[in-house]
């Protein structure tokens, strides 16, 4: 049934409070669909609390409020957005009385607020507010390098954000978490974990879905985090992911199966860390090649000159770790590929499956390895293990998580080749 806009008397309506601090109504107005119920002009039943018309603008460090006055004639929905496109997330209460913002507003932005309320009759009502808040009150600002660098990565690349300074309480994690947005196309909803003080990772429950568009952003420009700390201006990134590449190594079988987009392309033969020097069981992701690389076993600890050292020029060189574990070509060891772990923790197979590897995987590709002897590839440090922690352990390191607890580790490793 449609609703004919008219004159009401009322006692008591709705009251926008936006306890902003003094600030400045730059237009109000009305706003309705032709093609549905036209909402009734709600002005004269609102009004604005703070708000003394003299030009100053709102406080951005004061949250935004809604108030009804008459549980009869609810709010029903607050949509705030700032001329840039952000929106501010806020929380509605069960009776419909009360709307308030969970995230701070913008410094130096322009809002536009669209209020919709309900009267005892059920018809709609319709306010809109616009105004300004005032500029940044200091000039620290937190900066994010967001990454990788665009490009095309495997499907267990995990998303980057390095800050230029450490952020420890709880609450100012949250709002810099809240400002960071990773949208996927198709859909794969995921969760931020905080590695540290100044780095947080971000990752979907699974891998990404072959041939995603992540898109990476920070809507944390002008927002508060803290006194006297306020977010900066960030690059957005833009990500696309190939097939579905996922090499299992199993070192008691010595013996790699590869999988693109979940069917069997190759199986190859190898051979794994030998005891003492065993190969990380877990994930671990692709992080780049190097078609020709020295390794020495000085930089991995093996003392020059002992039973054990090395020094070998090495072709087709897979990196999935910092510290130095490759997947590369090893034919000196083609003997023993297939039947016995003879490396020092590297995953060798002969020349041509080797350069056959190299070609097939890009950064972000999946190298799992299950039957080895060794100890657990490390979520952070070393590499991207990020895998290894179970979707709720990653989640607990989320600030927004109500369980999230804070979490530090060691720093990322020096770059170093390698074990063979």
């Amino acid at each position: 049934m449609s609703h004919t806009p008219r004159s009401r008397t009322v006692v008591s309506c709705v009251l926008l409070v936006i306890a902003l601090g003094a600030g400045a109504v730059t237009a109000c107005g009305s706003d309705g669909n032709p093609l549905a119920e036209r909402p009734y002009d709600a002005s004269d039943q609102i009004s604005f609390s703070g708000l003394q018309g003299d030009g100053r603008k709102a406080d951005p460090a004061k949250p935004l409020e809604v108030l009804a006055e008459d549980a009869d004639e609810p709010i029903t929905d607050v949509i705030a957005v700032d001329a840039s496109g952000r929106y501010v997330a806020g929380e509605l209460s069960a009776d419909g009385t009360r709307w308030h913002s969970t995230q701070p507003l913008a410094a130096d932005a322009h809002y536009t607020v669209r209020v919709s309320t309900e009267d005892d009759d059920g018809a709609p009502g319709r306010r809109v507010l616009t105004f300004d808040t005032g500029k940044l009150t200091s000039q620290k600002r937190l900066g994010v390098e967001l990454g990788p660098e665009a490009g095309t990565y495997g499907v267990g690349q995990p998303v980057t954000a390095k800050l230029d300074r450490p952020v420890k309480d709880p609450a100012q994690r949250a709002v810099v978490e809240r400002g960071l947005k990773v949208d996927s196309t198709p859909s794969a909803p995921g969760a931020w974990h905080w590695v540290d003080d100044k780095e947080l990772h971000y990752r979907p429950r699974d891998y990404w879905p072959a041939h995603a568009t992540i898109r990476v952003h920070s809507n944390l420009d002008g927002i508060r985090i803290s006194d006297g700390l306020w977010g900066g201006r960030s690059k957005e990134v833009k990500l696309t992911i190939g097939d579905r590449i996922v090499a299992v190594t199993d070192a008691a079988a010595h013996s790699m199966t590869v999988y693109k987009n979940d069917r069997v392309i190759n199986t190859i033969p190898v051979t794994t860390g030998k005891p003492g020097f065993e190969t990380r069981n877990g994930v671990k992701v692709v992080l780049g090649k190097e078609r020709l690389v020295r390794m020495r076993s000085t930089t991995v600890g093996i003392a020059e000159g002992s039973s054990e050292s090395y020094d070998l020029p090495v072709e087709y060189a897979t990196r999935v770790t910092w510290s130095g574990e490759y997947v590369h070509a090893a034919p000196w060891s083609v003997g023993s590929q297939g039947s016995a772990n003879v490396s020092h923790g590297c995953t060798g197979m002969s020349t041509s499956n080797a350069e056959w590897f190299f070609d097939t995987v890009r950064a972000g590709d999946v190298v799992k390895v299950v039957g080895s002897n060794g100890h657990t590839m490390e979520p952070f440090g070393n590499g991207f293990g990020d895998w290894n922690l179970d979707w709720p352990k990653w989640s607990e390191g989320s600030a927004l998580t109500a369980t999230g607890k804070q979490k530090t580790n060691q720093d990322t490793s020096t770059l170093q080749p390698a074990a063979v």
